[in-house]
């Protein structure tokens, strides 16, 4: 059993909650005014009243209760994939653990208890950016750093990004790229500047890099910090605040040389102390401490972590992260883990100056208090200390962020960009980030609708246009299996279903269906989807058939594994994504995860759209129609089950994105499903209604779009972990458990 107590306890204790659920429940007859909470189960089937008033549930009296339901959701549809994740996890041969990973996905894959949508990238563009000038890592937090970036004056024309591109594949893993790039564009008349600015959309809600578990912020912090390892442009692990390392000939103990004379400052560049071993240790008790949303990747992984977290060991000396001595920092796991070095790169492996922290109110262990009156650690941008390029000199609310570089950096001598500048755009004008790149107050921009318009008529896209590389990035649409919520938790009277407590009933019988998802997952047109955010013309670029980009990762040597009790082997170079269609073919399911023909016969689970296919989807409409029948369930026309799905409206491609998939799904299976369309009038309700939830039992809806998971490391683990039972997993809560 993995071991979640804070977890269970937050859940346990989560009161404040009560008060916005029972605002729709219905009064008791005692005389304190308390709630009676009523579930799914507990009100007749045939009752027409509404279920967003009738269908309240409460943290603190149903915690139990969900627990155990979510884990009899998760053993009838997701037993499969936790028994082939499991066997993968079993090896110790990272081949066959690598194929034994794709086995698994195949199975969550089969599940469909969520389609994968897109992928983030492939969009049209025109930019300054010099192509492959940012740390060339899928996971992490390294390819948002940007001190090694090359920035011309002038947009880069489509002819020399596409050779520059070619000039990264013949030299990449010698290290001389970026000398390389910078002599053609000379060679090409172009200008390197030190300067670069984007655009951005959100302020940090905390410039804690080890409390945070959101993009938003990371991609912020990490311009302030070096981490021990870091990946360069080229895609290979250089040393960084760490010179070099040692592993023990059992695997179990890494220890890192730390670069001597590093300093720390403030962000007036004043030195505050020199980067140690010990920076590392306080770094990472904080994180534990501070339970941000990404501990888990640690948990199980280094000895004692999981044991701190969960409250049963309180003296962090016993965790497995030791300073040896002033310079030498020790890391003792639990088990050989093959893709720790790769995790270094993450935000959850970033040092803290000790003594900093603590002169802002920062305490450890049980002492921890965030919100004590003398806590200003990382309130803003003047409360963190540096020891990273930049320093921010500038953070104004919803305007800019500016970063320069510091003064005292280590790798100054390689440190391209001086000056980086966030623009804050808020989306409201269409063309405003175009206009702005042609202006040269941003250096680049994705084009929308409207602003490629304006590039074709002003000759700029035929110049410069290109299409956007996808990143490792998988957006998801999931499927509620144990559906508690109706209105938003954080506000009931907001986002309200129309559904009845019938067809409430109805329709999660029907999603507890692995053929009913299938058939509505076969019946979403995700090309027509998708077109209505990035265009007829690029509608397939970004789709993406699988969870794990399927080529993630491929096999070092030639490895045999047991598909449906025949061996069957893989050559060295087989990429994860085959070996998952392999699977899926051998068990019968018609969905195309893997194209062997695309990319010139590389192949790749990318570009095209291997799910919709409206004759599979009636096949498994029919089969669900019958096994439902016999469950007393009728699905047809007359009777059809109702999906919530909510959208914003005043977005206009969210909401043509909802109208399409509607309209799809209604159409194909000739509407024995209709998709209710529920308006969400600001972002802030959208994002409620799934993407701000932390417990399955916020989710208010059937199906929702608005979510997506980025790797944390080399390893196919680090997707499937996430739907790990038990609390365990960070996405199981997009499924309606834990």
């Amino acid at each position: 059993m993995r071991k979640i107590s804070k977890r269970i306890l937050a859940l346990m204790l989560a009161s404040s909650m009560v008060v916005s659920l029972a605002a729709c429940g219905k009064k008791d007859s005692n005389t304190n005014g308390t709630e009676t909470p009523s579930t799914n189960t507990e009100v007749a089937s045939n009752s027409s009243e509404l279920a967003a008033d009738a269908l309240v549930f409460d943290p603190t009296a149903d915690a139990a209760k969900y627990a155990e339901e979510s884990a009899a959701t998760y053993e009838a549809n997701l037993s499969e994939f936790m028994a082939a994740y499991d066997a993968a996890k079993a090896t110790d041969n990272i081949a066959e653990r690598f194929a034994l990973m794709a086995i698994a996905e195949a199975k969550l894959m089969e599940s469909a208890v969520m389609l994968p949508i897109y992928s983030r990238g492939g969009n049209y563009a025109v930019s300054r950016v010099v192509p492959k000038t940012v740390p060339n890592a899928l996971w992490g937090n390294d390819n948002e750093r940007m001190h090694s970036l090359l920035v011309v004056s002038d947009f880069i024309t489509t002819e020399d990004r596409d050779a520059l591109k070619g000039l990264w594949g013949e030299v990449k893993g010698t290290g001389t790229y970026l000398e390389k790039a910078k002599e053609y564009l000379a060679g090409k008349g172009y200008t390197v500047k030190d300067s670069y600015s984007e655009t951005y959309t959100g302020d940090p809600e905390t410039w804690d890099v080890l409390a945070t578990s959101k993009s938003n912020d990371s991609e912020k912090i990490v311009q302030t910090y070096d981490g021990l390892m870091e990946y360069d442009v080229e895609g290979t692990l250089q040393p960084a605040l760490a010179e070099s390392y040692e592993v023990s000939a059992d695997g179990l103990t890494y220890t890192f040389h730390i670069r001597q004379g590093v300093k720390w400052v403030d962000s007036q560049g004043r030195e505050l102390g020199e980067v140690t071993a010990d920076d590392f240790v306080a770094g990472m008790q904080h994180m534990m401490d501070s339970m941000g949303g990404l501990e888990y990747l640690i948990q199980g992984v280094i000895v004692n972590a999981n044991e701190y977290i969960g409250g049963e060991v309180t003296d962090f000396a016993e965790v497995g992260v030791k300073a040896t001595d002033t310079y030498t920092l020790e890391y003792t796991l639990e088990a050989p883990c093959s893709y720790f070095i790769t995790m270094l790169g993450y935000g959850v492996f970033a040092p803290m100056n000790r003594a900093y922290y603590e002169s802002k109110g920062g305490k450890f262990g049980a002492e921890y208090d965030p919100s004590a009156a003398d806590y200003t650690y990382a309130k803003d941008a003047d409360s963190i200390a540096y020891c990273g390029p930049f320093l921010v000199t500038n953070a104004t609310e919803k305007n800019t962020i500016v970063f320069e570089a510091n003064p005292t950096y280590w790798n100054a001598a390689n440190q391209n960009i001086k000056k980086y500048t966030l623009v804050y755009n808020d989306g409201s004008e269409a063309t405003k980030a175009y206009n702005d790149a042609v202006a040269g107050t941003v250096d680049g921009t994705g084009l929308n609708a409207s602003s490629l318009e304006l590039a074709k008529a002003d000759g700029n896209f035929d110049k410069y246009g290109y299409v956007a590389d996808c990143d490792a990035t998988t957006f998801m649409a999931f499927y509620n299996l144990n559906r508690n919520t109706y209105a938003n938790t954080n506000d009931t009277t907001t986002v309200r279903s129309a559904q009845t407590v019938a067809d409430a009933e109805r329709t999660n019988a029907a999603l507890n269906n692995v053929h009913f998802r299938r058939a509505i997952s076969f019946a979403a047109d995700r090309g027509a989807y998708n077109a209505q955010s990035v265009g007829e013309e690029l509608k397939y670029a970004s789709l993406r058939n699988s969870y794990t980009p399927g080529n993630f990762v491929s096999l070092e040597e030639e490895t045999t594994v047991d598909i449906n009790g025949t061996a069957t082997t893989f050559p060295a170079g087989t990429f994860y994504g085959e070996i998952m269609q392999a699977q899926i073919d051998a068990d019968g399911v018609t969905m195309k995860v893997w194209d062997p023909t695309l990319d010139g016969g590389i192949g790749s689970g990318d570009g095209y759209d291997g799910w919709f296919n409206p004759e599979n989807a009636a096949a498994e409409m029919a089969v669900a129609v019958e096994e439902l029948a016999a469950a007393g369930v009728e699905i047809s026309a007359e009777n059809p089950i109702y999906i919530d799905l909510p959208y914003f409206s005043g977005s206009e491609s969210v909401t043509n994105k909802a109208n399409a998939y509607k309209k799809s799904l209604e159409s194909v299976l000739e509407g024995k499903v209709i998709v209710n369309l529920t308006e969400c009038t600001s972002a802030d309700e959208y994002y409620y209604a799934g993407y701000f939830t932390s417990y399955g039992y916020e989710a208010n809806y059937d199906m929702y779009d608005l979510s997506g998971w980025g790797p944390d490391y080399g390893d196919p683990q680090t997707y499937l972990d996430t739907f790990l039972p038990d609390y365990a997993g960070y996405m199981a809560k997009c499924v309606g458990i834990y």
